[in-house]
């Protein structure tokens, strides 16, 4: 899952590798609607393009080229793959790097508004712009935002000579209200984005002033210091017998571009070393530090937890708005297994350290470690309160909007969008207190449950 910084310029279609397609399979080729996410997608002649639609739109998307059987690589290096479910008329769609699916249908041909010129001009641009989100965002009610009352609040204000500046200024101010750090506007360089008020997204001036203070302050008598996956991951070994592992964000583990196998790969290379046999055999305690996370993979905290079980369980179910119309409607919820690795594991006490900067796929791997069997305790402040996957929706003025359209449900069907998950116990996150004093509050007293754990247990 993704921050708005780390699905800038993808939609994510789905996750987690599939089987490739096979000769005896029926023919992908076709038009196909997706079960909600706005989007048909034409698959000919080895090229794969995705149309955005709402009830008055239809702009071309994302494109990709067949690169193996049932699979589609895109510009950027992202691997979708397409296959029939026992078929001609349906399919799934699954991309690397994301958890879950998405079902397909097939129709006969292209919507009417996907060939014909789509309308241009500020009118045109805020239309979509507004159907897009009335079609798709899952919160408003929760949010106690009025969409229809701000359409009718600011459409009468746009008019054909408008600039783009002023279209600029109007869009923030319809979404500033829902302080959902998954909703941006982006125009060329500038991105107008709101987070949770009293929180901060992570930056890398952030993270890299947080992890030298750890290093300095934290760490000062630990063993074994190492950093892996391009910096993103840092382990070290604490005093009786307490493991550190730091985690920045699901992303960037193999550079920038790399394809989610690549970061797969360079994230089974730092698990092997810190959850090593040895280590896993004699570490009495685990704090797993997500305080500053950037998000990205959601499969990625998937194959972390995969470390840390010896029993298999759901860490969540996914669901998608599927009706236009309808906000109550959503498709069927899909579990995310987790099912533990073969080799060592780690199962012993867990304290998970989270805080406001804790973003998106940080807050998935937060909600897979809340249903883990075994001592596992939370830290520290709630988290960011964003989770699903952020849909990329093109304007016809060449601006962009992104928005998630997703839930992520426990097992009673809570959700912890706007919130974020809450801590079992509260402390200070990097507050200019605690950098002033030299103290991390949250730290101390994840090593002090860690040495003496009792009953709290998530």
């Amino acid at each position: 899952m993704r921050t708005v910084a780390a699905t800038a310029v993808t939609l994510a279609l789905a996750g987690g590798a599939s089987p490739a397609a096979t000769a005896q399979q029926p023919t992908t080729d076709g038009i196909w609607r997706m079960d909600g996410y706005g989007t048909v997608l034409s698959i000919r002649n080895e090229t794969f393009q995705a149309y955005q639609t709402t009830a008055v739109s239809c702009l071309k998307g994302e494109t990709a080229q067949r690169t193996g059987p049932g699979t589609y690589t895109t510009p950027d290096g992202t691997v979708l793959t397409v296959r029939t479910q026992g078929g001609h008329d349906r399919a799934s769609m699954r991309v690397d790097g994301s958890v879950g699916d998405r079902n397909l249908i097939r129709i006969a041909e292209l919507p009417e508004a996907c060939t014909r010129p789509a309308p241009k001009g500020p009118l045109a641009a805020f239309d979509v712009f507004w159907q897009s989100f009335e079609e798709n965002y899952p919160f408003f009610s929760a949010k106690g935002v009025d969409w229809h009352a701000l359409r009718d609040q600011y459409r009468p204000k746009v008019h054909a000579k408008m600039t783009k500046d002023e279209l600029y200024a109007i869009f923030s101010e319809m979404v500033r209200p829902l302080y959902d750090a998954h909703v941006a506007l982006q125009d060329g360089d500038r991105v107008f984005a709101q987070v949770r008020p009293g929180t901060v997204l992570p930056t890398e001036e952030l993270d890299t002033k947080v992890k030298e203070f750890i290093v300095a302050h934290d760490l000062e008598d630990a063993r074994n210091l190492q950093d892996f996956a391009n910096g993103r991951i840092t382990y070290a070994d604490l005093p009786g017998g307490q493991g550190y592992l730091r985690i920045s964000g699901f992303s960037g583990y193999a550079g920038d571009g790399a394809p989610y196998a690549a970061q797969l790969a360079e994230l089974d290379r730092a698990l092997d070393t810190v959850l090593s046999q040895e280590r896993t055999q004699r570490l009495k305690g685990l704090i797993i530090d997500l305080r500053i996370n950037g998000g990205g993979s959601d499969a990625l905290g998937i194959h972390i937890a995969e470390r840390l079980t010896d029993t298999p369980y759901v860490a969540y179910s996914k669901r998608a708005r599927n009706d236009p119309a309808d906000p109550t409607r959503h498709t069927r919820p899909q579990p995310a297994y987790v099912t533990p690795v073969q080799g060592p594991r780690y199962t012993g006490p867990v304290a998970v350290l989270t805080g406001g900067s804790t973003v998106s796929a940080g807050e998935t791997f937060t909600q897979a470690l809340v249903e883990r069997p075994g001592k596992t305790v939370r830290i520290g402040q709630p988290t960011q309160g964003v989770f699903s996957d952020v849909m990329l929706r093109e304007l016809p003025n060449g601006m962009s909007a992104w928005l998630p359209n997703e839930e992520f449900l426990t097992r009673s069907g809570r959700t912890f969008d706007g919130t974020g998950i809450s801590p079992h116990l509260i402390e200070p996150v990097f507050a200019k207190e605690e950098f002033d004093k030299k103290k991390d509050s949250a730290f101390d007293r994840a090593l002090n449950v860690l040495r003496n754990y009792g009953g709290t247990t998530s």
